[in-house]
Parts: C-alpha cells; structure tokens; sequence
C-alpha cells in the first residue's frame, strides 16, 4: 500500500471518478467518499469508472459523525474536494440544500480534521467560473466595467447583454475570468456557496499550515457526464438530443457564450496541483481558453448527428450568465497547464459515447 493517501470527497461523480486513475496511477492510495445523491447518480451502487483499488465509502459530508469516522480511518495526506451541489437554477430555489452541502459540508470537514488532531497536506477544492457572475466587460471603446446581475425583468424583455448601471451598452464585449484581478460577484446561490467555500479552506488552511489550491473551472464536459441530471451538463444535453433525432433547443436565442473544457484537461489541471511545491495558496482559472456560443455547439451536434436544425428560444434559466471564458495564462505559468482537447474534438468524443451506450442498450 502507498505510504501517501488521497481522500476525494464527492469523488463517485463525473471528475472525481476520472480523477481516481490518475491519482492510483501516480501511487496514491485513494480513499472516495460519496454520499450517491440519486440525482446524480441514476444507477445504485459505486460507478464501474472508478479505478480498480480505490476504497469508496458511502459518507455525506453534513454528518460530523460520519466525517469524523472518516477522517480517523483515512488521516489523508492529500484532500481534492469536488463533493458539492451544482445546480445553477436550482440553486435559488434550493438554496438551503445548497448552502448545507456546500458550505456547511466543508465546515464539517474541516471540523473534522481539527477534533481528530489531523492537518492535511494539501488541499485542492474545484470552485466555479460561477463565482464570477456576470464578470467584466469592456465597451467599444474599451472601457472596462462590471456587468450587473440579470433580473427577470430585463431577461422577460429579451434584452440578453448585461449592463452597467446606466443601461445596456451597444457594442460592449465580455472580458475572460482572470482570478488575479476579476472580482467575485455571484449571480446565483450556487456561486455564491462556492465563493464561500473558497473563504472558509483559504481561512483554515492558513491557520493550520495546510497548502491549498482553487480551481476555478469553467464548464467541463466529455465521457462519464450525467446523462439523467437534468441541472448540469448542457453539452451532454444537447447531444442526448441530437442523437436521439430531436431539434436542439437553445436558449436565450442561442447567443450565450461558454468555454467548455474537456474532462481530461481538467484532470491533468488538478493532477498539476497535486504535483506542485509547496509554495503558497494557489488561485487560478482553468477552462480551453476560447469561448464558443452555445448556438455553435448546438450546430455542430446537428451537423455531425444529422438531427433537424437547432430552434432558436427565447427561454432563459434564472441566475445564469449571458458570458463565461478563462484566461489561463497563469494556469500555464503557475502549472505548467495547457490544455490539449479542442471543443470540436471534445464534442464528437462525447458524441460517440453517448452513441455507445444507446447502441449497448
């Protein structure tokens, strides 16, 4: 057994059970806590795609008793915390739930190390482009600005672009998410338990001597995505649809921007982390580094699945934002990340996964 253990809570879901092969791969004994909440998990029972060796246990993070139990049998050298709930729109009205697994979870654990008598090492959280809200913008004349939230008023009059406090900007272009000087704004409760997570680990960690490295993740996607979750994984969505023959509906007339970064990049990014020197908090963003229109992946899946054309919508989800990108020029500084998969690449690698598994079943 390898004398360095890794505890990744929420580590049966999507990141977590890719993440658990590179970390056995590179000696770890890795311990997965989850507690398989069904709407993630459509399937009972532990995910075939976690690596063989890893040591799942069935743990929810609110229960001190669980995650004191847990802490005294695995005392990890190494925490990546992917364990959270992600629903951007559901967020607000589910807030307490939100808060409770997101915030109050990670207080738990915390609490945890401390009546055990343990400090990890090294602390690796995967927070959220959504911390961000609606980010910065520029101008045409390149001024730049904070966007504010979107209300629905504004988004029931189909004015899409955020604004500043004097109203829309004709011409004005969103900006990409830089931690170093992009201030948090949260436009959802989602966001907002991420940011929170992010101050209580950046608090406690300072306190007791653990390193700790945030991740910023713009939208992943790729094989092993949630096929059943109907609250993340728009990508995947989009390509149930298409496969299935089904028009592609794409909201807020198809003009939101994303940077969807592909499951295998995100792991190399958090296995960088683990790998790095102890020198200090850690902070950046990782995504592709391009935006693309949700209009333009939509196209794609259609194109490549033979589906009818995507139907332009005027719907919207609450709490969403208009544009996400990262600017991951200090990720590659800072770790040495770059990112390998292209959008198009990413898409018909999923595309032919989804394709798989309705051709197995």
């Amino acid at each position: 057994m390898s004398d360095r253990t890794a505890l990744v809570t929420g580590g049966a879901g999507f990141i977590g059970s890719r993440l658990s092969r590179d970390l056995v791969a590179a000696g770890f004994d890795v311990v997965v806590a989850d507690v398989l909440h069904p709407q993630v998990h459509a399937e009972p029972g532990w995910p075939a795609a976690l690596a063989p060796g890893v040591r799942p246990y069935p743990v929810d993070v609110t229960s001190p008793t669980q995650c004191d139990a847990l802490v005294r049998l695995v005392r990890p050298d190494l925490v990546v915390h992917l364990a959270a709930e992600t629903g951007t729109g559901q967020s607000l009205t589910e807030a307490s739930r939100h808060a409770l697994v997101n915030v109050a979870g990670t207080a738990q654990i915390l609490d945890a190390f401390t009546r055990t008598g343990h400090v990890p090492e090294h602390i690796v959280l995967t927070s959220s482009r959504a911390v961000y809200g609606e980010g910065r913008w520029a101008t045409a004349a390149g001024t730049p600005f904070y966007a504010a939230t979107r209300g629905t008023a504004q988004l029931d009059a189909h004015e899409w672009n955020p604004t500043d406090r004097d109203g829309t900007l004709a011409g004005a272009v969103p900006c990409p998410h830089r931690a170093e000087d992009t201030e948090p704004r949260p436009s959802n409760v989602y966001a907002a338990t991420k940011l929170a997570q992010e101050h209580l680990l950046g608090a406690w960690t300072s306190a007791m001597g653990s390193t700790l490295s945030i991740l910023r993740l713009q939208n992943v996607y790729g094989p092993g995505q949630s096929l059943s979750n109907p609250y993340t994984g728009i990508v995947s969505l989009f390509a149930t649809r298409g496969l299935r023959g089904e028009a592609i509906e794409v909201y807020e007339e198809g003009g939101i921007l994303r940077d969807f970064v592909y499951i295998d990049d995100v792991v190399r990014a958090i296995m960088l982390c683990v790998d790095r020197p102890d020198t200090g908090l850690l902070l950046t963003d990782i995504g592709s580094g391009n935006r693309v229109s949700l209009l333009e992946v939509a196209e794609f899946v259609a194109e490549r699945t033979g589906s009818p054309a995507p139907v332009l919508s005027t719907r919207y989800r609450p709490g969403d934002v208009r544009a996400a990108s990262a600017d991951i020029d200090h990720a590659g500084k800072a770790l040495g990340y770059m990112p390998e998969v292209d959008v198009r690449s990413g898409l018909q690698l999923l595309l032919n996964w989804i394709q798989d598994i309705h051709d197995r079943n």
